[in-house]
């Protein structure tokens, strides 16, 4: 039985560090001016020192550079890559065809993960992007188990699914809150805004708070729930999925670690013998039920109930 990837969003190089010991395999990182919605920033000098870290512990480090770029940014992406491959970084993530051109046009050997987020839904739009340097699907979060398995089945790229925490509901390339409060000569209001883990839309008729994200890309608004399938990993490890990934963004670090921990617990149980699994893991879910906000309540997702538009 092939043991998953356990993927992980950190925060800072220091929590890399940590969550080496809880057990994770590879780490997302990555900069605001290249890549959406990431749980910390990091300098190309992170990126560096990050790489160092994890290739000592037999670990893997991918940089997001899953923006929609505009015209001023297409000339960065060449010399970024470049140096990225330099660091021996493992694989970029991307959403945007200019990423591919601008790998052959430097004749790169560095992997692409292919992550559109909400469009990522079958298994023919996965394999034209393998057939253009992809080697990995990052699948969308509104899928069904089975729709997940049947892509999986069909897929002829590696295949990484979330798991556990927020998800991304809605984006616009506008900084939202920022113009709302500059209106109000409210400004110093939203300093820093993208390190703000309190700002909520508020919806009284269901009694939901949806976590607002602003950073250079625009504003992100996000599920109300936390998505945790901790108890439900069979499914998808007998299915061969690649990589089980944990999203920490807007996450306390400690939150991050010990999710990260139990996730590891699962997984090798699984893989040891379904018996051991079963044992542990209503355990499991009872720990990570404990440990969250109360305004985050948990969920499955999509995983188990259809996708409503």
């Amino acid at each position: 039985m092939k043991k998953p990837e356990l993927l992980v969003t950190p925060q800072s190089v220091a929590h890399i560090e940590d969550l080496i010991e809880a057990g994770a395999d590879a780490f997302l990182i990555g900069e605001q001016q290249f890549g959406l919605r990431l749980a910390g920033e990091f300098t190309i000098e992170d990126i560096e020192q990050s790489v160092k870290l994890a290739h000592a512990a037999a670990k893997k480090v991918y940089v997001s550079m899953n923006g929609l770029f505009h015209n001023d940014r297409v000339d960065s992406l060449r010399p970024y890559m470049e140096k990225l491959e330099s660091l021996g970084v493992n694989g970029i993530t991307f959403g945007d065809p200019a990423v591919v051109m601008a790998k052959r046009e430097a004749g790169l050997a560095i992997p692409l993960h292919w992550n559109t987020e909400t469009t990522a839904t079958n298994w023919f739009t996965a394999n034209y992007w393998g057939k253009r340097g992809a080697n990995r699907a990052v699948l969308a979060r509104e899928l069904s188990m089975d729709e997940v398995i049947e892509i999986k089945e069909n897929a002829e790229v590696a295949v990484e699914v979330q798991v556990h925490g927020m998800t991304c509901m809605f984006q616009s390339k506008r900084s939202l809150l920022g113009n709302y409060f500059l209106f109000q000569d409210k400004a110093l209001e939203v300093e820093n805004r993208s390190k703000n883990k309190n700002m909520f839309l508020h919806d009284k008729e269901r009694h939901n708070k949806y976590p607002i994200y602003e950073d250079e890309n625009g504003t992100h608004i996000f599920s109300p729930n936390d998505m945790c399938i901790i108890d439900e990993l069979n499914e998808l490890i007998d299915a061969g999925i690649d990589s089980f990934k944990i999203e920490g963004v807007l996450q306390d670090r400690a939150y991050v670690t010990k999710v990260t921990q139990l996730y590891r617990q699962a997984i090798d149980a699984y893989v040891k013998s379904t018996e051991t699994y079963e044992n542990i893991k209503a355990g499991l879910l009872v720990e990570i039920e404990e440990m969250q906000p109360e305004h985050r309540p948990l969920d499955t997702g999509f995983f188990f109930k259809e996708t409503v538009y």
